[in-house]
């Protein structure tokens, strides 16, 4: 069911709402309603041209506001909701933002440092939406983030907890999957569980393997802060954290989708993609899909699941320890599988099949982050040693003007190696990642601090899923500083938080419920079908894409808010976990139990 007729109903009610209460939201046209300096909040009109991030601010880090119109004299920081003045600040110099076709000025408002809510107010202007400053502003965003991935849970019925227990549906695709003439076998197998990949109901292991990487990542780098965080997950945990009970909903599905040889099949999905349509009333066959030749079975799907699994051994192992062998030993068995079979790639969807294909004919980064996180987890030579023989085949060793993504892990065996401390690491070998690691930050640094919206992107990234270009940078500055900590990295990275989540040219959160204005109308099957205006909470959508798009708006401003637009609204778990990422380095050394 399309919800568009709703939708502008319920923007219809905002509206007269806004006017009812003295708050408009504003975009260009807000011009013509001159505001005076000291007006109250209630009075000042809300100015698509004033564009903060939505969440806020961190109380020690560089905050940068955008002010795309002409000043009429300083920038007032005022307190909410008693409207205290509490800094007036000068607007930078006017540059011109090519992407966006934007003319900017920032403000810096890094003095502001007291814990709190405020707002901005230009002159002749209006006000921004409202934002806080304080060392756990992003802990709620975090958790609604990891939200997103229990609503896309597969194989039970789903209902999310707490603001968001409207959002329901039934127990789904319980059935046993069938194996599709593509495996080179015949009959059936249990498949229940995992995360549906997207805004459709299909299960991709190559893409499971970025997301369940990042995420494990995440929680490893971040195991002191992560611990004890509350999620909004229906199950009782016991000791083992809420995060990773969330994350084994996928590592569980993606163990049964190794076949007993080790090696792993590719995705199992319905022969198309369902309407709109929740995922209980999809009743069409699933399919277990390979490769359509010999060995069926492909490196990419087996090396990703080698690479996660042996990944999750070490995070589990303190939880338990059973739970730990049983991943590494299906690392293990993948690995043998890998060293004994040639390299067999998914090259296109077998005949029948219309589901997504993620195709991909080179297999050599998924063989490496496998060795890599297995030597990690082991200190084994022999996974060590190929490591060291394979890992300069690509150079240079990071692209500062593409992150890594789901078709190219390549960057995620390098960052592993690098910021390991195990003895057994080649510390010559680790010195030359580095340096090549953090010559790579300081070139998106460099970009970043010339783009107007201090956004890592460059022209050519406004792609399909740019908003996930944007995380995955922010997640190698991350990564960068953690190598050599510098500043820079660190403001970088939140510069890529503050563009998704509203300081950006649309002066709207890309996350969908969390900030002041997110997309009503992502790409996304339950969304589209339940009963509820708002869209489903936590989803980073695509984002901008200038690819085969309308050549009379700047790459930047590529977006629209339309569901059937896949191009640009759609979501997905690997688009969300870097988002994850990021907001988990953002948290406070302890988190707190909101």
């Amino acid at each position: 069911m399309i919800k568009r007729y709703e939708a502008l109903l319920w923007f219809a009610m905002l509206f007269v709402s806004a006017h009812s209460s003295g708050f408009v939201y504003a975009g260009d046209s807000a011009e013509g309603i001159p505001e005076q300096l000291g007006a109250k909040a209630n009075d000042l009109q809300y100015s698509d041209h004033i564009k903060v991030c939505q969440v806020g601010y961190l109380v020690d880090e560089t905050k940068i506001a955008i002010l795309t119109t002409e000043p009429q004299g300083k920038v007032v920081v005022r307190s909410y909701p008693n409207d205290e003045i509490v800094a007036s600040l000068p607007v930078g110099s006017v540059s011109f933002d090519s992407d966006t076709g934007d003319s900017v000025r920032l403000i810096d408002l890094t003095e502001v440092s007291k814990p709190g809510q405020y707002y901005l107010e230009v002159p002749s202007v209006g006000r921004s939406f409202d934002f806080r400053v304080g060392n756990d502003i992003f802990t709620r965003p975090f958790q609604v983030s990891m939200l997103f991935y229990t609503g896309q849970r597969c194989g039970t019925a789903v209902r999310l907890a707490g603001d968001f227990s409207k959002y329901h549906h039934a127990q789904c695709h319980v059935s046993d999957a069938h194996f599709d003439a593509s495996t080179g076998r015949s009959g059936k197998r249990s498949l229940t569980g995992g995360w549906h990949d997207a805004g459709d109901f299909g299960r991709y292991s190559i893409n499971s393997g970025i997301s369940m990487g990042t995420l494990l990542w995440a929680y490893e780098l971040n195991a002191e802060k992560l611990r004890d965080v509350e999620l909004m997950i229906p199950e009782k945990t016991g000791h083992l954290p809420q995060m990773l009970t969330e994350i084994r909903w996928n590592l569980d599905w993606m163990l049964k989708m190794q076949d007993q040889s080790g090696g792993v099949w590719h995705k199992a999905t319905t022969a198309k993609f369902p309407g709109s349509i929740l995922p209980e009333s999809d009743n069409a066959t699933m399919l277990i899909v390979g490769s359509g030749h010999d060995p069926f079975l492909t490196t990419q799907a087996t090396g990703n699941l080698v690479a996660v699994a042996a990944i999750a051994a070490r995070v589990y192992r303190p939880f338990d320890p059973d739970y730990a062998d049983q991943c590494l030993s299906a690392a293990k068995r993948g690995w043998k599988w890998l060293e004994s079979t040639p390299d067999s790639h998914f090259k296109t969807n077998p005949k029948g099949i219309e589901t997504g294909a993620y195709e991909d004919n080179e297999a050599n980064d998924e063989r490496l982050w496998a060795a890599s996180e297995l030597f990690r987890t082991t200190g084994d030579a022999r996974y060590h040693e190929y490591f060291l023989k394979s890992f300069r085949r690509i150079r240079p060793m990071f692209n500062s003007g593409f992150p890594h993504e789901w078709k190219n892990v390549h960057a995620l065996a390098l960052y592993g190696y690098a910021i390991e401390k195990r003895p057994e690491v080649d510390p010559k070998v680790q010195q030359e990642i580095r340096l090549e690691a953090l010559n790579a930050a300081d070139e998106i640094v460099n970009r970043v601090l010339l783009n107007g919206y201090r956004v890592p992107l460059s022209t050519e990234n406004y792609i399909w899923g740019s908003n996930a270009l944007v995380a995955n940078y922010g997640m190698m500055l991350r990564l960068a500083h953690r190598i050599s900590p510098k500043p820079q990295y660190l403001d970088a990275a939140q510069d890529s938080l503050h563009y998704l989540l509203g300081r950006n040219t649309f002066n709207t959160s890309f996350v969908t419920q969390i900030g002041k204005r997110w997309p009503m109308n992502p790409h996304h099957r339950p969304s589209e079908a339940d009963d509820v205006v708002e869209p489903w909470p936590g989803m980073l959508i695509g984002g901008p894409n200038a690819q085969n798009a309308n050549e009379k708006r700047p790459p930047a401003r590529q977006w629209d808010d339309v569901q059937q637009s896949f191009t640009t609204n759609e979501v997905a778990i690997n688009w969300n976990a870097p988002l994850v990422f990021l907001l988990s380095e953002a948290l406070p050394n302890r988190g707190p139990n909101p």
